[in-house]
């Protein structure tokens, strides 16, 4: 009986550790609207409403005017207005580091995902962004003339039109980043999508012999 009590205690503890750990999910959070005793949030990709008093995903709301808001986010108590941005890297990150190695023909290649769907990234120090072909936005499902800002891009048969684009995920691995800032090219190229800078700049990028290390910075 006493072990069984023990056991029945163990399990509680254990789901209120879990309960606790799962509600500090959140790594990005805008405020996007303000009322007398509400908000209205965007959590990573989620939009949230909330009344004095609520919660969600770590959030919870304090008070809040047509002006401003006080939110009290895992645990920090903050004032926060209209279009605010609120990063919780008061969080501890998780350390994660993949390992790329190099192939035969000299390239830094590997599977990965955006927006959730598999693509193939060419691993590339040298590009100012996450870029992709048009036909390669096309098969994601990217609106990028809709939703895009147009722009110019230099490539190697010379100057094309682009479009500057927010991929709400980009993964490498285990390595997850939100709302990644990308490219998208008119025409077939890239025939792989560049995993670049916009990416890798929040990362730890070290190069070994024929090893590409990239770790997530805390």
């Amino acid at each position: 009986m006493l072990i069984s009590m023990k056991i029945t205690k163990f399990i509680y503890l254990m789901c209120v550790f879990l309960l606790s750990f799962s509600v500090l999910a959140a790594d990005k959070i805008e405020v996007q609207a303000l009322m007398p005793g509400m908000v209205v949030l965007l959590i990573d990709d989620s939009r949230v409403t909330l009344k004095t008093g609520d919660q969600s995903q770590g959030v919870k709301l304090i008070s809040a005017t047509s002006k401003i808001a006080e939110l009290d986010v895992d645990g920090v108590k903050k004032f926060y207005q209209m279009g605010t941005t609120v990063s919780t890297s008061f969080k501890q990150r998780e350390l994660i580091t993949e390992r790329i190695v190099l192939n035969k023909y000299g390239m830094f290649k590997s599977f990965g995902t955006i927006n959730g769907q598999s693509v193939k990234f060419l691993i590339d120090t040298g590009a100012t962004s996450v870029a992709m072909s048009a036909k390669q936005a096309r098969k994601l499902g990217i609106q990028y003339r809709i939703e895009g800002s147009e722009t110019r891009a230099n490539t190697a048969s010379g100057i094309a039109k682009g479009w500057l684009v927010t991929l709400k995920s980009v993964r490498l691995g285990k390595l997850l980043e939100r709302n990644v800032q990308g490219m998208v090219i008119d025409g077939d190229y890239p025939q792989e999508v560049l995993l670049g800078m916009t990416f890798l700049n929040r990362m730890k990028v070290e190069n070994e012999t024929g090893i590409m290390k990239i770790t997530r910075k805390k």
